[in-house]
């Protein structure tokens, strides 16, 4: 059975638990302590446990949850196709978390080292920026993010639009955001790892 390490509120956590959630796996999920430091040098989570093998970083355990146990419907082979759902996951890593992370650690964490105005606001309008850009992906497609099918790249950028709305700040008007993300809501693991209370 696949081991997950890292506590089920983490927003990277809850991405590697939805994909076994759609890719319907048996999981078992721990709790991180300091004997699991081990296993990942930097210390944060989740891990994946699968056996002998331990990885890290929650965009590479969901692709590699999706190669090994018959997630092509999740993450195709065909060369484009895979590259089309990976560069929505990579730029939800790079591009979308570098934007929010100031303006939730303030709005959401009361973070003492993040409490400054300007750079709250500068957040705020980047996060918004980014997720309109979203919305322009998704009036292009029309279902999801990579194409007609649901993938990958919905799961990791889902949670991360859980975040957006439920981040008490101002947000513009996004009708293919909001569409889509009530499409999300029919596939399964939805309201228990994405839209489960959690920002």
């Amino acid at each position: 059975m696949l081991t997950i390490i890292g506590k089920a509120s983490s927003i990277n956590v809850r991405k590697v638990l939805w994909t076994c959630t759609v890719l319907g796996l048996a999981y078992r999920r721990e709790e991180w302590c300091d004997e699991h430091a081990a296993l990942n040098p930097n210390r944060m989570v989740p891990v994946l446990v699968d056996g002998d093998f331990v990885l890290w970083e929650s965009n590479t355990i969901c692709r590699y949850l999706a190669g090994k146990y018959g997630g092509e419907a999740l993450l195709p082979h065909e060369p484009q196709a895979r590259a089309g759902v990976e560069q929505w996951m990579d730029w939800q890593a790079t591009e979308l978390n570098t934007a929010w992370r100031y303006a939730f650690m303030a709005l959401v964490r009361a973070s003492p080292a993040h409490q400054d105005p300007a750079q709250v606001e500068a957040s705020s309008a980047a996060w918004n920026r980014l997720v309109g850009l979203l919305d322009a992906r998704l009036a292009q497609t029309g279902d999801y993010v990579a194409g007609e099918r649901f993938s990958l790249a919905d799961i990791v950028l889902g949670v991360s639009v859980n975040r957006w709305l439920m981040t008490p700040m101002q947000r513009p008007s996004y009708p293919q955001v909001d569409a889509w993300y009530a499409r999300l809501a029919a596939h399964a693991g939805f309201s228990e790892h994405c839209a489960n209370g959690t920002p």
